[in-house]
């Protein structure tokens, strides 16, 4: 899962502040014709984005310059509501209908092609009255200021100096205010009769409530602060300044979204799926087509979750029985490999380290083989950290963090170690290799030195491509035999496309279906071998957010499919990194973008 740049965000000011800050993108910009046109108006959609979404300015090291002022803000959630950011880009589908598709060189027609899909789900997003960012809820475990804003402020906002720190401060004073917003909005959801269910409105106030528990010196927001501008010796009352935020106007904050959730908490209901809320199948229509990129159906993406999991229970025999593994449920099956020597880390501290000094040692292998995948080999810093505790409750159990534009920032590998008895030895070279490299980390890393390709679709991500491209990276692990030395973390790979597999199943189960959380929980354990705890909170993921977790295994078939056809189409023409460097270089796209670019595509050196 990759949770830095792989969001669009939009807004609305001009393209003057993005050309003054050193941020044009592409040099076609100059160019005649449509090429031109087309630059312009990337450029222009993305310096709207910039303006309302600071944290995104942030995170890509484009807070600077003409747009140093965006350092201090947050991006304002009464202001831009549920769908505000998609605005510009929705006003701009005209102007990019317009230019004609065979004025483009091969990339910017499949740009262009992608920035309209864009466009066309987000004017479709606005016919549904409810949630935010194609979520049908407002807060939940994953989604709320208060569980993004602490670890932004920690980890991504930069302290160098006095100005840094006074930046700081101003978010820190925007965090309260954009909890208020959100609450509000949640407020009038539940009017309408939408709220998650019960189980989810539960973790979401017990997360709640611990940073409402976080008070004082050692509250995480004041000790950041303090603790980086003593590193730096930026001379400041920091701390009480901090202590007056943070445990005034934040603190209430966070009391009324509590107070909020308390009373959910009273009235929700346990039913799982959001065909029960108001236009629910609608919705959930709209999220399969957003997060899978395909025209799919919930029966269809049914369908073929049960298909792959019936192929991958078959290739997974043979490995099983080799380990006199006896029948019953595959999942069940795998799992009985952690009762083997070695597999499990200790679930104390030292064995959380342990842990992270083996995937530490996995990244440098994988790093060693990319120049026989790759042409393009970035060199910018990656590291693998645990979760922080205060968020890993309703954390996802692994997620990717991309670095700056400029590579200065390392990008970081997240794994939650809340209980390292979900993370057997077996699995984690293939979540190596799916989160870090060649996967999300890589890619980001190769999309962010990549300066031809417009920051529109630098700064923007589709959740298929992503994550298909992640497990594609497992894939290519495989290829390169990086499994053969421990045979067990093979079966673990097969556990993986399980995982991604059973997913499909679920999720349509419960959204589209009427499968409960029990039955989904059940499913999922027969058939991924995952214990309860990290089963539930896998499923509760599912039920926050509907759809985005199809878009694993549809995205990898899909990655595969193309790549098989375009070495059919091409013979002895087909480079394998020559393709890479197509589909990386291009940024995120539809499945059916991709197909059509590939499909264009001559082997040559791309344009």
């Amino acid at each position: 899962m990759n949770f830095n740049r792989r969001q669009f965000l939009a807004s609305s000011v001009a393209t003057g502040a993005l050309l003054a800050s050193g941020c044009a993108t592409t040099p076609r910009a100059a160019a005649g014709g449509g090429s031109a046109q087309a630059s312009a108006l990337y450029d222009a959609v993305f310096a709207q984005m910039l303006q309302l979404s600071p944290e995104t300015a942030t995170a890509l090291g484009l807070d600077n310059g003409a747009n140093a002022g965006l350092k201090a803000r947050l991006s304002d959630r009464a202001a831009t509501g549920r769908t505000g950011w998609w605005g510009p880009l929705v006003d701009a589908l005209p102007r990019l209908r317009a230019i004609a598709p065979e004025s483009l060189p091969l990339r910017e027609r499949a740009w262009r092609a992608t920035a309209l899909w864009f466009g066309e789900r987000a004017a479709e997003g606005r016919s549904i009255p409810y949630g935010t960012a194609q979520t049908p809820y407002v807060l939940t475990q994953l989604y709320g200021s208060y569980t993004g804003v602490p670890n932004f402020l920690d980890t991504q906002h930069t302290i160098e100096t006095a100005a840094d720190a006074e930046a700081y401060l101003d978010r820190l004073d925007a965090y309260h205010r954009n909890i208020d917003a959100e609450v509000a909005m949640a407020r009038e959801d539940d009017a309408a009769g939408v709220m998650p269910p019960n189980f989810i409105v539960e973790k979401a106030l017990r997360q709640t409530r611990a940073a409402l528990a976080e008070r004082g010196a050692q509250a995480g927001l004041v000790a950041s602060l303090v603790r980086r501008t003593r590193e730096k010796n930026i001379p400041g009352d920091w701390q009480a300044r901090a202590l007056r935020i943070a445990d005034g106007p934040v603190a209430a904050a966070l009391g009324r979204q509590a107070t909020l959730l308390e009373d959910q908490l009273r009235r929700a209901s346990d039913v799982a799926g959001v065909n029960r809320l108001p236009r629910g199948d609608e919705a959930y229509a709209q999220s399969l087509r957003y997060f899978t990129s395909t025209s799919m159906t919930a029966e269809q993406v049914h369908q073929l979750g049960l298909d792959e999991v019936a192929r991958l229970t078959a290739e997974a025999e043979p490995a099983l029985a080799a380990q006199n593994i006896p029948a019953g449920p595959i999942g069940r099956r795998i799992a009985s490999l952690e009762r083997l020597p070695g597999q499990m880390f200790a679930n104390t501290d030292a064995g959380r380290e342990e842990l992270l000094v083996y995937l530490r040692g996995w990244t440098e292998r994988l790093r060693a083989r990319t120049p026989e995948l790759f042409r393009s080999l970035p060199v910018s810093p990656m590291e693998v950290r645990r979760v922080p505790p205060a968020i890993e409750v309703g954390s996802a159990g692994a997620y990717a963090q991309g670095g700056n534009l400029e590579g200065t920032r390392p990008g970081i590998f997240y794994i939650n170690l809340q209980d390292t008895s979900a993370r057997p030895r077996f699995g984690l070279p293939t979540l190596t290799a799916h989160e870090a490299i060649p996967g999300h980390l890589w890619q980001d890393a190769i999309v962010n030195r990549a300066t031809d390709i417009p920051m529109f679709f630098r700064a923007t991500g589709i959740s298929a491509f992503a994550e298909g491209w992640g497990l594609y990276s497992e894939s290519l692990a495989d290829e390169l035999g990086m499994y053969r030395d421990e045979p067990l973390s093979r079966i673990g790979m097969i556990q993986s496309f399980l995982f991604r597999s059973a997913r499909l199943v679920v999720d349509t189960g419960m959204h589209a279906k009427g499968w409960s959380r029990e039955q989904a929980i059940t499913y999922f354990m027969d058939t991924v071998g995952r214990n309860r705890g990290a089963t539930e909170r896998e499923i509760d993921r599912y039920v926050a957010r509907p759809g985005q977790a199809c878009a694993y295994k549809i995205g990898h078939n899909e990655m595969l499919r193309i790549r098989d056809a375009t070495r059919r189409r091409l013979g002895s023409r087909f480079d394998i990194r020559a393709y890479h460097d197509l589909v990386l270089l291009s940024g995120d796209m539809p499945l059916e973008v991709l197909a059509s670019l590939t499909g264009d595509w001559d082997g040559g050196a791309i344009s």
